[in-house]
């Protein structure tokens, strides 16, 4: 399951929370249409993105939907936290940040407001 997270004072925020098993259905309706939705206000994206201690799995579908968007919103990330105490999803985002454009930036779930300070600082 994917939750969207808003701040309706930042404009550039968009925040996520995985818990459960992550499909590609939630992918595809939920956090891309987000996506979509919040880049017709702006151009860059501040993204919170954080694994809850309930997170099961994705689906490789999922998996797939997610380098997709990654790749089709290429130029619109400016920060990203990613929140989760998952050793392979942390190990997988240092591996591959410095393929992305913008700042990422790994945190424990214990450290989630130190993530919410450094997306905005």
């Amino acid at each position: 399951m994917v939750k969207v997270l808003s701040d309706d004072t930042r404009k550039d925020f968009l925040g996520f929370e995985l818990s459960g098993i992550v499909t590609a259905k939630d992918y595809e309706k939920t956090l891309i249409s987000a996506v979509q939705e919040k880049l017709k206000s702006t151009d860059k994206l501040r993204v919170l993105y954080h694994v809850k201690e309930d997170f099961d799995s994705y689906e490789l579908k999922a998996m797939f939907d997610d380098a997709k968007a990654g790749e089709k919103f290429w130029n619109n990330w400016e920060k990203i936290a990613v929140v989760s105490d998952v050793s392979w999803i942390i190990n997988a985002v240092k591996i591959f940040a410095f393929m992305l454009p913008g700042e990422i930036k790994t945190f424990s779930n214990a450290e989630l407001e130190e993530a919410k300070e450094w997306l905005f600082s």
